[in-house]
This record gives structure tokens, sequence and C-alpha cells, in this order.
């Protein structure tokens, strides 16, 4: 079995080689390629990976290669985990949307909507040279704006999964809290990508014991601290939103907050130095401590499971993944990408059944739906007005002068990602 990673020189590449590494059971992985266009950093990050695999005695071999064409030729399944742009177009989506009084984040709002128009061009063009390698490839996507790229992806007639960490996560948690196995942990995940909740958690399966109330009764304070919203939100609502609905639910409180200190992509830039002269170590064998304040806990075992599913050599049955609606929520089109549990496997990804959606949060929904719409029209096709559309129907814009300004800054700081512009 050989597996492609496009953007294998990422800083984060070490975690989802220890994935492969230590549920070799799972994907028995013969060739491993890491592919990308920065050949100083992929040879950091090569280097790394063959010793982790060497250490943990897995017997499949890792090659790296800034040629995607050969990278992804006979390769059963691509994952994609690019950045178009780098920290350095990150940092920018983390800082202009506050000049208007609007959050500055990577994957929502104005800054989500200048990743969707770099990456979706760039996203479709490789999966196209994917399929002319090989067809029968699986393309599971990792790189955000996950739901956008993945409609993308789907629209134009590719095999794609799209995936997040934030459901696995939730699953570890809650686990911990409730000292039982991951495995033994069901949820009710429902929403889109980066706006989801927990409706429920089961235990032994779909259908077991619902202890949602329990842990919300037990541990409320824990999770409520690490979402970063009152205890009493979390009460109120009687679920647990993802921590991409603090910018929903207190975004003046965030922008306020984001305005007083470095960005997030400026505190991963200093990271990822000091990752990439720990992986230039050549005694370095394992993942370093440092890698765990990176970000996407758990993606490795995430996109292992995932892997192994759809190739048919084991994984779970059910995962949470992004996918087709295909009527799982009435109120959506059937071709609005969603994020639930989903029954998976060769043939790909097929949603379970939800229970209707609280208005509360299917109103939410169908409003971001519909600006996820209009941006993966914009990042097809173009065009100021499109893009200006995109953000007027963001719920967290929405205003026509903020609308206005925010579409200028946006292109004059993605000029050269736009062919367009």
């Amino acid at each position: 079995m050989k597996l492609a990673v496009v953007g294998g020189g990422s800083t984060y590449t070490p975690e989802l080689i220890d994935g492969f590494a230590r549920l070799h059971g799972t994907l028995p992985v013969e060739e491993l390629v890491l592919i990308d266009p920065a050949a100083d950093r992929l040879g950091l990050v090569g280097g790394l990976a063959r010793r982790i695999f060497a250490k943990q005695g897995h017997p499949g071999r890792i090659t790296t290669t800034s040629d995607l064409d050969a990278g992804v030729a006979d390769a059963d399944a691509v994952l994609l985990q690019l950045r178009v742009g780098g920290q350095a177009a990150r940092n920018q989506d983390e800082t202009w949307p506050l000049e208007c009084g609007c959050v500055g984040q990577e994957t929502t709002g104005a800054g989500g909507l200048a990743k969707a128009l770099r990456t979706v061009p760039v996203v479709l063009d490789i999966a196209e040279r994917v399929r002319r390698a090989n067809p029968d490839a699986w393309i599971i996507d990792f790189t955000n704006p996950v739901g956008i790229v993945t409609r993308a992806l789907l629209r134009a007639g590719h095999k794609a999964v799209g995936l997040c960490n934030v459901a696995i996560g939730f699953q570890r948690k809650f686990a911990k809290l409730l000292e039982v196995a991951p495995a033994d942990v069901h949820l009710d995940h429902v929403g889109l990508n980066h706006l989801t909740w927990e409706t429920g958690v089961r235990l032994g399966g779909p259908g077991g014991e619902d202890v949602l109330p329990k842990l919300l009764a037990e541990h409320g304070d824990a999770i409520a601290g690490d979402l970063r919203l009152p205890r009493a939100v979390l009460d109120r609502l009687g679920v647990v939103p993802s921590y991409y609905l603090r910018y929903f639910y207190a975004h003046d409180e965030v922008v306020r907050e984001l305005g007083t200190k470095p960005s997030r992509a400026a505190e991963v830039a200093t990271m990822e130095k000091e990752l990439l002269a720990l992986y230039g170590d050549p005694a370095l064998d394992e993942k370093p401590a440092l890698l765990a304040r990176r970000g996407g806990a758990f993606y490795s075992e995430a996109a292992v499971d995932l892997a192994a599913a759809l190739l048919g050599d084991g994984g779970s049955p059910v995962q949470v993944v992004n996918t087709y609606n295909n009527g799982t929520l009435p109120f959506l089109a059937d071709d609005a990408v969603i994020e639930v549990q989903a029954r998976v496997g060769r043939t790909g990804a097929t949603p379970l059944a939800v229970p209707e959606l609280d208005p509360l949060y299917a109103g939410l929904v169908a409003s971001v739906t519909a600006y996820e719409d209009l941006a993966l029209e914009a990042a097809l096709h173009g065009g100021r007005e499109r893009v200006f559309r995109a953000l007027l129907a963001h719920p967290l814009i929405g205003q026509f002068e903020y609308a206005e300004g925010l579409t200028d800054r946006l292109i004059a700081h993605n000029r050269e990602h736009l062919t367009w512009a």
C-alpha cells in the first residue's frame, strides 16, 4: 500500500508519522511519500520521519519529493495538508479583519474566506493530477477550510472525504473524564466543519446510553474552561459546542482579545523555527514534546482510521467526516457538505441519520452553508462582487460597510494568489 502526503514538509508531519508508525496493524503502509516544494523543510522532516519509523520497527519506507506527479503516482490514497501562502498568509488572515472590527481567524469569517480563495484552485489542480495518475485513489482532505475544500473536490467528481480533528479531540477528552476507552465513546456530532455541536455522548455505540447530561453536571466547569465559554452557556444549551463557536457566541470579546496579543500565526511561526532545529538533530527519533503545542491533536489517529476504512483494510466502520449531506439535514441541499457521523468503507462515507436539529443550531448551520455556497463560487470564478457577496452573507460580518472594507482588504492582501485580481 502506498500513501502520499501533500504538504509533507509541514512541521506537523511528524505527528502524522508517529500515528502511522504506532498503528501499523490498522494500516499496513509499505511506502509513504512526503511531497512538498520546500526542499529544505522536506529534508529535515523526512529525516525525522525515517528515524521514527525505524525506532518503532515500522517496515515501510519513507520517500520525499518535490515532484507532485511522481509522488502521487500509484498512490492508494493522498492526504492533503497544505497551506497556500504559509504562515505569512495566515498571519494576514488573522490581522486585517480586525481593522474592520471583525474576528481574524484562518478558517472562519473574512480570514477563512481568504484562505478558501487561495486554496480551492490549488487543491483542485492537485486533485486532477491525482486522478490522472490513479483514478481509484482516495483523497483525504485535512486542508482548511475543510468544508469548502471538500465540497469543491466532490463537485469536481473526485473521490474525496474531509477530515477534522475536533470530534476525535472531544472523544478523547470525554473518554478521559468518564474513565473509559475512547472506542467506547460515540458522539452525536452534527453541523458543518468548525461549526458543530455534541448533542449526545453515548457509551458503547450509536444507540448507547447518553451520558452528556452527566458529563455536563460533573465536569461542566472543565469543559467550559477548555472552550473558554461561561459554564452557564453550556448549562443553558445542554450541548457541547465546538471551540470555534466561541467566535460566534462571544464575537466582540474575541475581537478585543485578538487586538491585544500577537496572532496565532506569529506564535506558530516562532514554534516552527524551534521545531525545525529539533528535527535537524540526527539523534531525535520521536516527535518532540513541543509539537503538542502546534495544534491538530489526534489528527494522526483520525487519518489512519479513515484511510484504513476507505481502503478496506480496517478502521472503524463509523467515523466523523465531512461529506455530502444527501438529505441528512433536510433543511440543506443534498450537495451541501456536513460534518457528522458516517459509515465509512471502500465506497466512501454515508452519513448516519441524526435527530431533528434544534432551530437554535439549524439556523446558524443554514446561514453558514449559504455563505459557503457563495464562498465556493468566489473561489471557483473570482471577482470582487462574488467576494463581497460571500462576506456580506457571513453571519460574523453581515453589514454592508464591513463587507465593503473587508473585500478591499482581502483582495489587497491576497493579490499574488488570486489570478483574477
